[in-house]
């Protein structure tokens, strides 16, 4: 079973006018329902004005609680929309809420699913969308007269080093993919003709947008 997932990496707003109406998306990634429906109640009391507090969330690593509320927009024109630009980015662990405020002008049916599709899809931009992918973390300890050749091979293969850590010998951190662990040792022990001590310390999943590492 496949155990990376896709996510947002943190908190996430914007806002965009349609027609004079405000809309303003917010995102956050959760891990539990309590923690989703803790962010909805911050955002309704932080807009108690507006005319609409649209909601959706999905929490679990197979998506086993999905819950909208339309907030009072005719139903199917708010919180579905909502929900499907979750579902269609395979988001785990996220709640949306889409404010918004009236501003005159009526959408009509389809023109409110428009919008509140827009809504969550600038929400979760500002959070960036990213895949949790799970990894290895790992201690290579070397000499110093290896250090200069393993540091090039791990830069120009893309890893993500961790830190270095210098002592009597160099303890490089680097995290390795779980399917690429054993290739990757055999890689190191090769370079090093033996001459390495390898550590295979804890899972971890790192946050990935467009092949680079996110950090907060």
């Amino acid at each position: 079973m496949d155990k990376n997932y896709r996510t947002i990496f943190d908190y996430g707003e914007d806002e965009i006018i349609i027609n004079k109406s405000r809309f303003i998306g917010y995102a956050m990634p959760i891990e539990t329902e309590k923690e989703a429906l803790d962010f909805i109640e911050k955002i309704k009391t932080k807009h108690r004005d507006a005319t609409h507090n649209v909601y959706a969330y999905v929490v679990g690593m197979d998506s086993n609680i999905q819950r909208f509320s339309d907030d009072g927009e005719p139903s199917g024109t708010a919180g579905i929309p909502v929900l499907e630009v979750m579902k269609k980015e395979d988001l785990r662990n996220v709640v949306v809420v889409v404010t918004r405020y009236f501003g005159g002008i009526k959408l009509g049916a389809g023109g409110l699913i428009r919008a509140y599709t827009k809504g969550a899809k600038i929400g979760l931009e500002a959070g960036k969308i990213v895949d949790m992918v799970l990894h290895q973390k790992i201690k290579i300890r070397i000499d110093y007269t290896l250090y200069g050749r393993i540091e090039n091979f791990l830069l120009n293969g893309g890893y993500f080093v961790d830190e270095t850590v210098f002592d009597d010998a160099v303890n490089i951190f680097v995290y390795i993919e779980n399917q690429e662990l054993e290739k990757f040792q055999n890689l190191i022990t090769d370079m090093t003709n033996g001459n390495n001590i390898f550590e295979i310390l804890e899972e971890e999943y790192i946050a990935i947008k467009e092949g680079k590492r996110l950090i907060k």
